[in-house]
């Protein structure tokens, strides 16, 4: 038999086989502080990509690029109410990798890893621990949704969904999108955003046979969207696949107005929608990065009104114990009775507005001045 022809590894692939997991890699450490870390390595696993560390300007808690990716002893010291799964995630969980919460759509965990721990992961518990589910287990998966013709919608997510070969990943695709009540499929990924080499014009081109697909990565401040990121969300867009971007709120990293605008602003010229601003969930080994619930409000009032209206996205908690996703905002609402509103704007000003429902007589009565 000939010998069999080893494939060279694409761009992407390189960053992976490259990518750092020795704590010691982590330079200007004492012998002390390494082993403190390779302490929290072990419970929360430690990995990150070539490119994504050079992002890195201080080896440092002072820098954003560092917070997020290098382990930190703080990982625990926790409070007592953090959990592994505050989410409640297993509990909604009717086959293994399958999250069934909402009535109409699911979450579907197809891979464990990621080409970047962030080290607030929701899923720490499991990232990195845990190998690629096997067919099987996906198989039932398949079989499950096929089964419940009320699921419209699946999220494919992780791990990171796009670790995965082109050819794996378009085979749990394909497989959705043969059942016929799946109308449409998303995925979450950190990709463009830790690996913009991944974003390749094959992957485009396989994802875009599968409309409509939707695509949410994950952009944390604006130092990510380098050239080489925004390349790589430009090229998901120009194939016809909208991307929009889910970020959390993170002490140290985007919880200040100026930097979070700034950052809605540069996924807007980066053609990426604002989505979703997370307040970070109560994850064991995550402490550190919540901030109050009153800096995410005071955020939002510096977005509201003062940037483009599509760059503002909503504030989220999800809420612990499987609540699901509930959107938070500034109160713009100073009264509200069956005869009118009374609603505050961005600038601080109250304007009054004639309760829906009512003729034009009855609001004359309440509102002498709209028959002037």
């Amino acid at each position: 038999m000939p010998p069999k022809v080893r494939r060279p590894r694409a761009e992407w692939q390189e960053q992976l086989a490259q990518g750092v997991r020795d704590v010691r890699a982590i330079p200007g450490l004492t012998e002390e502080q390494y082993e403190r870390l390779e302490a929290v390595a072990k419970e929360y696993p430690f990995f990150t990509t070539p490119y994504y560390l050079s992002l890195i300007e201080e080896m440092d808690a002072s820098d954003p690029m560092y917070i997020q990716q290098m382990p930190d002893a703080v990982e625990f010291e926790d409070s007592s109410f953090l959990e592994d799964d505050p989410l409640d995630e297993e509990d909604d969980m009717p086959v293994r990798h399958l999250t069934h919460r909402y009535p109409d759509r699911v979450l579907f965990v197809v891979t464990h890893t990621c080409a970047m721990y962030c080290r607030f992961c929701t899923r720490k518990r499991k990232v990195g621990k845990n190998p690629v589910p096997p067919p099987h287990e996906l198989e039932a998966v398949f079989e499950y949704i096929r089964e419940h013709p009320e699921i419209r919608d699946v999220l494919l997510s992780g791990g990171d969904p796009l670790t995965l070969t082109d050819n794996a990943l378009e085979w749990i695709i394909s497989n959705l999108y043969e059942i016929p009540h799946v109308e449409l499929i998303r995925m979450g990924t950190k990709i463009p955003c830790v690996n913009p080499a991944r974003i390749t014009n094959e992957l485009c081109e396989m994802l875009a046979r599968y409309q409509p697909f939707y695509l949410n990565t994950h952009f944390n401040h604006p130092r990510e969207l380098t050239p080489e990121a925004r390349e790589a969300c430009g090229r998901l867009v120009d194939h016809g696949i909208p991307v929009g971007c889910q970020t959390v709120l993170l002490r140290g990293v985007n919880d200040d107005p100026e930097t979070m605008k700034q950052l809605m602003h540069e996924l807007l010229k980066a053609r990426v929608k604002p989505y979703y601003i997370y307040q970070a969930d109560l994850v064991k080994g995550t402490d550190h990065f919540r901030t109050s619930v009153q800096k995410g409000l005071e955020i939002m009032e510096a977005l509201q009104g003062h940037t483009t209206g599509f760059g503002v996205p909503q504030y989220i908690i999800d809420a612990p114990g499987g609540g699901g996703k509930i959107p938070v905002s500034p109160s713009r609402i100073v009264d509200l009775t069956d005869e009118k509103i009374v609603v505050r704007n961005y600038e601080g000003n109250e304007y009054e507005y004639p309760a829906a429902g009512y003729d034009a007589e009855t609001v004359q009565d309440y509102f002498p001045a709209f028959n002037e």
